[in-house]
């Protein structure tokens, strides 16, 4: 399985991110973080994710503590 099939819910999401759930949700509800209906329920696709964790950050590193 690929990072494109993956989908995460918002807990699981939020353990990824490290950061609360209520924070997804938000995320969710303003724009800033797509879902997608699976078995009548959001998920969050993996590529939103790696989306998320490679933007730099206001130091100018990655989420995931690269360097751009």
């Amino acid at each position: 399985m690929n990072h494109n099939d993956a989908n995460f819910t918002v807990r699981k999401a939020a353990w990824i991110l490290n950061v609360d759930p209520s924070t997804v949700s938000r995320a969710i509800r303003l724009g800033t973080l797509r879902t997608v209906q699976r078995n009548g329920r959001p998920v969050i696709p993996a590529s939103e994710l790696v989306r998320l964790l490679s933007k730099p950050t206001d130091n100018g590193a990655t989420q995931d503590g690269g360097r751009q």
